[in-house]
């Protein structure tokens, strides 16, 4: 379920709206289907080293030990940056949420109470945060599953006005858009390639299983069944997801600009507003509610598991390698307790547009980390054939191999590359937009080889990679998870 709560965010929600408007139903659909396959290849890199060694620290741990402890520091504290700063943002997006129902309320309130439960379902440990999660997403599936179905009906013609849609969205305006009025094949072509930088926003965070496997139980088990379900996920909720919005709103439509970030601006919302139902915004802004409290409590965990591994590593001070006797790092997540204080600064106007640029940095940075986990695969692929490591006897075996993350590879270094196209357009210019699109590559970049060539540090030899430590250990583990008898016990297992 965490693997799904990956791949669900306000991103489907709400991140659409702008997708559609620059890049036209078509764009939006064909920009969310490529990286969604970008995303499949890194889960299934990612699920065939982190079925084999669940190890604390995920795919950090895992650079460590097979690709070189430079990219192991880097991933880290690139990883615990993206996760920590994005923590105080989602608690203000959730008070922005909730404005639409009370603005009147300072936002100071809703951003207290969210923070006390992110900080509730973390301390009281992994299990708490697990079934949160659970049912976090749950309401999100829900929410989607019933939106989809919803906009089946709509375009058939089911709804007050009986106005039957069809394709008619795709013929007119058009299938693509003209990006800022650019005319001709250019315009639509930038109109479509804006779409790229806005689906990998959506799409990160679905690394987060690695983290939470080295806690999970039987993690043998559970992350080959979230990987081997992961195209599912993305097929479903994306690529449907995106085409039922590309046939329901027009892409020329006035309420796509997202000026606020409510449920008004949702193309879900605009297509049942424009067929007349009543009601429905309220309870698809409770499930954005829920789903910008889930992503909190997200990047406290997976923030929090950043420092605690670095710490263990070597990489940041030692205390913060300090647990509770159930295993929490709770010097770890009082850090990143004390960076959600920042969301208080989102009450004031000039703050938010702050945050928004740290945002920003932080969707680079998640593909920076999906860089990171490829190239730690493409090592591990190397040294299990160095090493004679039947890979098919794995737990789980990346069926696309080595080519897999090499697809991937292209396609995080492209968007990268060009996340901040935009500024480049003649008078278009903003230089706090080029800080932000471009600032995390430099970094990235400074923190590897500083400490490359502060540490001596050199790259693993595929002859010397360590595919021993810690497995007797792991298949020690009794897997004594009940097996679902009933009906509905096996359709959750099947969709879970």
């Amino acid at each position: 379920m965490i693997a799904i709560g990956g791949v669900i965010g306000t991103g489907l929600f709400l991140g659409t709206a702008n997708a559609l408007k620059h890049g036209g139903p078509l764009g939006l659909w064909l920009g969310y289907c490529i990286i969604g396959s970008v995303c499949y290849a890194v889960m299934q890199c990612l699920g065939e080293m982190i079925a084999y060694l669940p190890v604390a620290g995920g795919h950090i741990t895992l650079a460590k030990r097979f690709v070189n402890p430079s990219l192991a520091f880097t991933m880290g504290w690139n990883y615990w940056y993206n996760w920590v700063v994005v923590l105080p943002a989602e608690l203000s997006a959730a008070a922005v949420l909730i404005s639409f129902w009370d603005d009147k309320t300072s936002p100071a309130v809703w951003i207290s109470v969210c923070l006390v439960v992110c900080v509730a379902i973390n301390m009281l440990g992994v299990r708490a945060y697990g079934e949160s999660e659970f049912w976090f997403c749950s309401i999100k599936i829900l929410c989607i599953v019933g939106l989809i179905i919803l906009a089946f009906i709509l375009d058939l013609g089911g709804g007050p006005s009986h106005d039957r849609l069809g394709f008619r969205y795709w013929k007119d305006p058009g299938p693509l858009a003209q990006y800022n009025g650019i005319a001709g094949a250019l315009g639509r072509f930038l109109g479509f390639w804006s779409v790229l930088v806005q689906a990998s926003f959506s799409f990160i965070g679905t690394e987060i299983v690695g983290m939470t496997a080295g806690e999970s139980k039987n993690p043998r088990k559970a992350v080959p069944s979230a990987i081997r379900k992961v195209w599912i996920r993305i097929l479903f909720f994306y690529v449907l997801g995106t085409l039922s919005i590309s046939v329901l709103v027009p892409h020329n439509h006035p309420d796509l600009s997202l000026d606020t970030s409510t449920a008004a601006k949702s193309p879900f919302v605009i297509a049942i507003k424009t067929a007349g139902i009543k009601g429905l915004p309220s309870v698809i802004n409770a499930c954005l509610v829920t789903s910008a409290t889930s992503a909190a409590s997200s990047d406290m965990y997976t923030s929090s598991r950043a420092l605690y591994s670095l710490a263990l590593a070597g990489q940041a001070p030692r205390i913060f390698a300090r647990t509770t006797k159930g295993g929490l790092p709770y010097l770890s997540l009082f850090v990143s307790f004390g960076f959600a204080l920042l969301s208080y600064m989102g009450v004031s106007t000039g703050a938010n547009k702050v945050f928004n640029w740290f945002a920003n940095m932080t969707s680079i940075c998640g593909l920076l980390t999906w860089f990171g986990i490829v190239v730690t695969y493409v090592q591990w692929e190397k040294g299990c054939r160095a090493q004679g490591v039947d890979r098919k006897s794995l737990p789980y075996t990346n069926w696309g191999g080595r080519w897999m993350a090499y697809y991937a590879i292209f396609w995080t270094v492209i968007v990268n590359i060009t996340n901040g196209w935009p500024v480049f357009l003649k008078g278009n210019w903003d230089t706090a937009t080029f800080v932000t699109s471009y600032f995390p590559l430099p970094f990235f970049a400074v923190l590897y080889f500083g400490h490359r060539f502060t540490r001596g540090t050199s790259a693993v030899a595929a002859e010397d990679m360590d595919f021993v430590s810690g497995i007797r250990e792991i298949e020690a583990e009794v897997d004594d998870t009940p097996v679902a008898t009933t009906w509905y016990g096996k359709a959750l297992n099947w969709i879970a």
